[in-house]
């Protein structure tokens, strides 16, 4: 079993490696088909084939933030050296801010076992199994290489990283899913953590700076629902109402508004960040701001930020509104779909 103090020095160890990594643009894809290739080398031929599937298997669409099983290898079952690569390629996405959010969620598992188990020992086995940080899979899809086209996945509860490569160059990030449960920890000697507080924040400073006009338009609904609308769904449209357009906001509501997409972007590594929120720049029309449920904290609440191209959601209700989700998404290019579809079609006529 992984302990806190064991997760904390490999969180540490990825962030530091993170903080090191070239921010050159276009290298990301080269990074990650390095590591990739050197996880995979360093797994036994059972395990290998337990990692590895075709790029084109349904299951790289299968994505998910619940405790469940999953298939890929979890690190539960790799070597210390295989589970150091699997971090390693973890941190090839991410950057210092992602890297230290993912590895202190996953310590969070710990936390939520022992609020879980109480006092009956007849439970704890099945609980254990429900609530392991190490039970966080690998995934590989097709062939890690310069050319053709690849991707990986690390996945587990409340976390969730897709990455799509072709020719050597990153395509896609998303989805990108973090979650913590607990939101905040409240007892115990992690007390007072708050991995996605931040988010949390940013979003309520924005929707109480709105005037009573700016509101009309900005709150969607008085209650938050109980989970993101668009869940773990494979494929995402534009969500109604719209929300509050940044047309309508003070430069200052713009700037919190820039800080939350920033907050969120930026969890994967700067140059892939910044690409993308040059990409949604380029794409142009309005970024719309939508509110659901309390603005105070401690109760139930919902947000969402949304661009021609792309779409955030943020819930936070369960658990007496102290178990958040939230989540980055591409309406065309989730998986790479945008890119890829135009790449197949060229393929066809070939």
């Amino acid at each position: 079993m992984m302990t806190l103090s064991r997760l904390s020095s490999l969180a540490l160890a990825v962030c530091m490696a993170a903080s090191s990594l070239s921010l050159k643009a276009h290298e990301a894809g080269a990074q990650m088909a390095n590591v990739a290739t050197g996880f995979l080398t360093s797994l036994p031929d059972d395990q290998r084939a337990k990692a590895s599937f075709p790029f084109v298997d349904e299951e790289r669409l299968n994505w998910h933030f619940i405790p469940r099983e999953r298939k890929g290898l979890p690190m539960k079952e790799m070597s210390p050296q295989s589970r150091l690569m699997a971090l390693a390629l973890l941190n090839t996405g991410l950057g210092f801010r992602g890297a230290a959010k993912a590895v202190t969620i996953m310590s969070l598992e710990e936390v939520v076992y022992q609020i879980e188990a109480g006092a009956d020992e007849s439970k704890l086995a099945a609980i254990r199994a429900k609530r392991d940080p190490e039970m966080y899979f690998v995934s590989i899809f097709g062939e890690p290489a310069e050319k053709g086209t690849w991707g990986w996945r690390i996945e587990g509860h409340h976390v969730s990283m897709n990455f799509t490569i072709k020719d050597g160059q990153l395509v896609r990030a998303t989805p990108s899913f973090f979650g913590t449960n607990p939101g905040e920890v409240r007892e115990g000697p992690m007390k007072g953590l708050r991995i996605l507080g931040k988010e949390e924040e940013l979003g309520r400073e924005l929707v109480k700076s709105l005037s009573a006009e700016q509101d009309k338009k900005a709150i969607i609904a008085q209650e938050a629902p109980k989970e993101m609308i668009t869940a773990a769904e494979r494929k995402v449209n534009p969500l109604t109402p719209d929300g509050l357009p940044d047309s309508e906001m003070t430069d200052a509501q713009k700037t919190l508004l820039a800080q939350i997409m920033s907050e969120y972007l930026h969890r994967v590594r700067p140059d892939i960040a910044d690409e993308e929120l040059a990409a949604i720049k380029s794409a142009g029309g309005p970024i719309h701001f939508a509110w659901a449920g309390s603005k105070e904290r401690g109760e139930g609440h919902y947000y969402r930020v949304q661009g021609k191209t792309f779409l955030l959601e943020y819930d936070n209700v369960q658990n007496n509104a102290n178990h958040v989700h939230s989540v980055w998404r591409s309406f065309d290019g989730d998986f790479g779909r945008d890119i890829l579809g135009e790449h197949y079609k060229t393929e066809t006529k070939e």
